[in-house]
């Protein structure tokens, strides 16, 4: 079976969030299990990644896109590094940036990328058995391999939509479907969605089936899910809840490079205490205090927004008995915000941006992770952070929900029922009356290891998905 997992993100290769961490695990997984052939075909990207690995031009041709004609270019990776064909499709002044997002004209942008790998998979005469799309970036794919005359060699390939972030839809108005590949003009409604073309509500229209990223999130989605609502709830013979893995080869504490100290489940207390006072000594913070990190992006699904007055209040209210590291960077005020409160607080250190070597060590030496979100339709840091033997505290929602049970229910996480201030606080409350009990710690970080969040199961899952 050949699988083509088509996506705007791809670890290694270009990271901005969980969908790369997904889609550069889950192809390799399901490569293990006998008679799958998975690939990844993403856009071109001025990375370190394309400039440290070998590629190959596989293809080279042009599409009409409105009235621009535009040369597609398709480069393999040539020595499979990852443990799939890597795919990229590059297209001059267009698919060839340095990031995936944060262009004016994206909607064309992902546009190309959808015609160029589509018309370099007819012209070659490659029919995949299955054609799985990550996001609204991909979400137009499954229409028009049915819609388009241009594509008819690809008509009856299966499809399936993996929605890893509901928040976003890719909404465009109707004047950009004069730069669609010709289709169907009696098929218009599929792309439509209240008055504007919706990618994302096209993909849940137009695919065989689709799939959330925890069955948490799948049902939160009936309720809430910015207007799709009632699609999803006309669509649910389609839909599939399945929570995502972690690469256990790249977050694995015993053999993580990037740590300065490796453990084990044995040792793990001891290393950990080391990795601490190697980070803390770093941003100058007391390694005899607890540690609660935070990392990822700075906005409000995330609730970045509450980290701020979680920061000041804590450790006011602690009277300085704990420390703060907080890793991450977008929206500009809660930046200006935590840098000030940086420079007022000794035992709070901050780090704008993202470093992928430093979410590692963080994962190693902090005693708690904090992720106060109001959405998270999966969530992979508090895999990362249990593997590392770290206490996740979460909002009870989304994937959330369904990965880390409460102390109290007999689970070894901390759970908060809404995403606010005074929530985490109390959380945090309960977080440090723990933390000083060695015993009642030491079995809360070793049940964390303990957990199994390796790709396999998930993987599996997947396959008996598209035989289906």
């Amino acid at each position: 079976m050949k699988i083509f997992h088509l996506s705007t993100e791809c670890y290694p290769v270009a990271k901005v969030g969980g969908l790369a961490d997904v889609v550069g695990a889950l192809p390799k997984y399901q490569n293990k299990i006998k008679g799958i052939e998975a690939k990844v075909v993403m856009p071109f990207y001025n990375k370190p990644f394309v400039k440290d690995h070998d590629f190959e031009t596989v293809f080279d041709g042009w599409i009409h896109q409105g009235g621009n004609l535009l040369q597609v270019q398709v480069l393999k990776e040539r020595t499979n590094v990852l443990e799939f064909e890597l795919y990229m499709v590059r297209i001059p002044g267009l698919l060839d940036r340095d990031n995936p997002y944060g262009y004016q004209d994206e909607s064309f942008q992902f546009l190309a990328f959808q015609h160029g790998l589509l018309h370099w998979l007819t012209a070659m005469q490659i029919r995949p058995d299955v054609l799985h799309c990550h996001d609204y970036h991909t979400g137009l794919v499954p229409f028009m391999i049915a819609h388009c005359p241009e594509f008819s060699f690809l008509k009856g390939v299966k499809t399936v939509g993996t929605i890893h972030n509901g928040e976003y839809q890719g909404l465009m108005s109707w004047g950009m479907a004069n730069y669609f590949p010709a289709f169907d003009q009696y098929k218009w409604g599929l792309l439509d969605w209240d008055g504007v073309i919706n990618p994302l509500a096209c993909m849940i229209k137009c695919v065989d089936a689709f799939t959330t990223v925890s069955e948490g999130y799948l049902q939160e989605l009936f309720e809430s899910f910015k207007g799709l609502e009632i699609l999803v709830r006309d669509e649910h013979y389609k839909a599939h809840g399945i929570i995502n893995g972690i690469d256990t080869e790249v977050w694995n504490p015993e053999t993580d490079p990037m740590l300065d100290f490796n453990f084990t489940k044995k040792d793990v207390v001891i290393k950990k205490k080391q990795n601490k006072a190697k980070l803390c000594k770093e941003y100058g913070l007391n390694p005899d205090l607890p540690l609660f990190g935070f990392i990822g992006r700075f906005a409000t699904e995330k609730g970045a927004d509450l980290l701020p007055d979680t920061v000041w209040k804590s450790i006011q209210q602690n009277y300085g008995g704990l420390n703060i590291m907080i890793l991450g960077s977008g929206n500009t005020t809660i930046e200006n915000r935590l840098a000030e409160l940086s420079y007022s607080f000794s035992n709070f250190a901050l780090d704008l941006g993202y470093k992928e070597y430093l979410s590692h060590k963080i994962y190693a030496s902090a005693d708690f992770l904090l992720m106060p979100s109001r959405v998270e339709p999966c969530g992979l840091n508090q895999m990362y952070a249990m593997r590392y033997g770290t206490v996740p505290v979460v909002s009870y929602t989304g994937g959330l929900r369904d990965t880390v049970k409460d102390i109290s229910t007999g689970g070894a996480g901390i759970n908060f029922a809404h995403a606010g201030v005074d929530d985490i606080l109390h959380a945090i409350h309960r977080c440090l009356s723990i933390y000083y009990k060695k015993d009642s710690m030491k079995s809360l970080i070793q049940a964390n290891m303990n957990f199994d969040f390796a790709w396999e199961k998930s993987a599996e899952k997947y396959i008996n998905l598209y035989k289906n």
